[in-house]
């Protein structure tokens, strides 16, 4: 059965009168996770810049959950908009206890033929946006005595990737930044990385037809050569993934702080 349907592990509205702001939620792992999380209950805000896609969601998201799920139209990249946009969500819909820190990755490519300018957008989109949301939300997860934030992140944090270097790089400053966090926050507030392996979404698809356009390999030859580092030899549902998520976003996770879990079924080599 789907991971939505009547055996969803997390169907006893535990997160019911929690506040979740899922970001990047328009597609992928970030849809995923906000209906993950209507489903176990949450009042759930959906972010992304596309409007229309928001509006979708929260459709499916009603159906799923007897939250009260909305939408914020954000540009993770226009950081000085975050913090009033942010502000007046709070405002409106209450403290938020559930942060989900998600975001489109760079384009491929080798790291040499990255300027430095380059890297600005995608640590905007990333790592400042993270830090932005976290200050303006936490002291309203101490005043509400539970917090959690949970990054969606990547398995480069543990083992680099090849022809993602920007990528790489930007990972790895994001599992950094979390885990400093994870010593100075409130404890009633837990933050955790989720890296995700080869899934199934539109980001994987444009990698391979950027390795495609670049080396001359079929989409099929370069999905088996990802598969053969598989043992699962299949890639990841984002529902998967956002079961992981939803699982560090339970009350019962309050013991686990500061790690990155991989669900890339065991491609990883490193323990």
């Amino acid at each position: 059965m789907d991971l939505l349907g009547n055996d969803y592990p997390y169907s006893t509205n535990a997160l019911v009168g929690k506040h979740a702001l899922v970001c990047g939620a328009s597609k992928g792992i970030g849809a995923a996770t906000a209906k993950m999380l209507a489903k176990a209950g949450a009042n759930v805000t959906v972010s992304a810049r596309s409007g229309a896609a928001l509006t979708s969601l929260c459709e499916e998201l009603s159906l799923l959950g007897k939250g009260e799920h909305a939408s914020l139209i954000l540009d993770l990249e226009n950081t000085a908009a975050i913090e009033p946009a942010v502000r007046l969500m709070v405002e409106q819909r209450g403290a938020v206890h559930i942060l989900i820190n998600n975001a489109g990755g760079p384009p491929g490519g080798p790291l040499l033929k990255n300027s430095t300018e380059d890297f600005d957008a995608p640590f905007k989109r990333h790592l400042h946006a993270a830090h932005t949301l976290t200050q303006v939300l936490s002291p309203g997860m101490v005043e509400q005595g539970y917090g959690r934030i949970i990054q969606i992140i990547s398995t480069s944090v543990k083992e680099p990737i090849p022809n993602i270097g920007l990528s790489n790089t930007l990972r790895g400053a994001m599992a950094s930044w979390a885990k400093s966090l994870s010593r100075e926050l409130a404890p009633c507030i837990t933050i955790n990385n989720v890296l995700p392996g080869f899934t199934n979404t539109g980001r994987l698809g444009s990698l391979a037809e950027s390795i495609h356009q670049r080396t001359g390999k079929s989409i099929e030859d370069v999905h088996e050569g990802w598969m053969s580092q598989v043992p699962i030899e299949r890639l990841i549902e984002p529902l998967e993934t956002a079961s992981a998520i939803t699982f560090l976003a339970l009350p019962a996770s309050g013991g686990i702080r500061g790690v990155s879990l991989a669900v890339d079924g065991g491609r990883l080599r490193s323990i």
